[in-house]
């Protein structure tokens, strides 16, 4: 099985099939998108903001085994680089959707960890306030859509999003993020076939981590690669390597500056791992040692650390200081969360459930 993984990551990495693209509409001026070029400095907040993913979900794993943290939680590390690669490449007039393993796609946009980590533990100064929780967060302003628990239940979202900003005739985009086992479901083939039939601004990634759940990818797909079925859906089709932060930077920034100029949706396929289980219930019994070890050999942070080193834009120094930081700022964070945020009080059960109308003693009422 290790060797097989090993291969498949091989494979992949740059291979592509493209669709004919459409052109922007006459007289249209291409808008502006995220920067090609990175500065030094950018690429080291790259590389911090993947360390505060990776301790902020290494955090949660261990909140979850003193069973301070309640409920189900799946956390995201080993695929920082597609997060942060992904977002680093759109703007701030552009959208996000997110799956059940969403943290690292909250984070890499920007949210406050602490905010992030009350709204995990159920307090009321998380994001949603504590109603959202691990599977449902959202901050719309920071564009990000929210999460879902539903298995592929932010595709259809995404698309609406984005024959909704096609229809305002806006220049934005939406990402899409969602895991392999997603790719087979009914909604994945209808959404697509929608975005590619009427050209929307979607760029859809699939972070291929091998495994649904339990399932291995080339036990329940008819085909190798998901990228493979974009042609069917007059899209382009793209693999890269999941593990490498700016070869995903490239690949978003390729297809986001594709749709912004009239070009239609892209179909990304990010070859990843994630190392914990599937959740805290999952023992991994379906994988081998051979195997995550191999991942473990490539994993994101390390492979960027080490280029940064190597290309002499970072010392051994500065990155023990940013560990530090982030190390502070994850502690920060749990004492927020944890000993210093309130519970919701249970008055406000009703909030934001209903918009437009009122508790009374007939029951809900419209309110003008």
């Amino acid at each position: 099985m290790a060797k097989a993984a090993k291969k498949r990551a091989k494979a992949s990495a740059g291979s592509r099939t493209k669709a004919p693209a459409r052109k922007a509409a006459p007289g249209k001026r291409a808008p502006r998108g995220a920067k090609k070029t990175l500065t030094t400095g950018a690429k080291i907040a790259l590389l911090r903001r993947m360390m505060e993913i990776r301790a902020f979900e290494d955090k949660v794993f261990e909140l979850l085994a003193r069973n301070v943290l309640k409920g189900a939680s799946h956390v995201y590390a080993g695929q920082e680089a597609v997060a942060v690669g992904a977002c680093s490449a759109i703007t701030g007039r552009d959208y996000v959707t997110s799956t059940h393993r969403g943290h690292g796609h909250c984070l890499a946009l920007g949210a406050d960890l602490k905010l992030m980590m009350a709204e995990l533990c159920g307090k009321a100064t998380g994001y949603c306030k504590g109603r959202g929780g691990s599977m449902h967060i959202a901050d719309v302003e920071k564009r990000n859509l929210g999460a879902t628990g539903i298995v592929g239940g932010n595709i259809p979202v995404a698309t609406g999003a984005g024959l909704a900003v096609q229809m305002q005739g806006k220049d934005s985009v939406v990402l899409c993020f969602f895991g392999d086992g997603a790719s087979n479901t009914g909604g994945f083939h209808e959404s697509l076939n929608m975005a590619g039939k009427w050209q929307l601004p979607v760029v859809y990634i699939c972070e291929n981590n091998l495994y649904g759940m339990s399932v291995a990818f080339e036990r329940a797909a008819a085909v190798n690669e998901v990228a493979s079925r974009a042609p069917v859906y007059a899209m382009s089709g793209v693999v890269v390597d999941g593990q490498r932060v700016l070869e995903v930077r490239d690949a978003v920034l390729e297809a986001a500056d594709r749709a912004r100029r009239g070009g239609g949706p892209t179909l990304i396929e990010a070859k990843t791992y994630r190392y914990r289980g599937h959740s805290r219930s999952d023992p991994r019994a379906y994988r081998t040692k051979e195997e995550e070890a191999y991942w473990h050999e490539r994993d994101p942070i390390t492979l960027f650390r080490d280029d940064l080193l190597k290309q002499k834009l970072l010392t051994k120094k500065q990155f023990d200081k940013l560990q530090r930081e982030v190390d502070a700022a994850i502690a920060a964070a749990e004492t927020f969360a944890v000993q210093e945020s309130p519970y919701p009080d249970p008055s406000e059960v009703l909030d934001d459930v209903y918009c437009g109308w009122i508790e009374t003693e007939k029951g809900l009422v419209r309110t003008e």
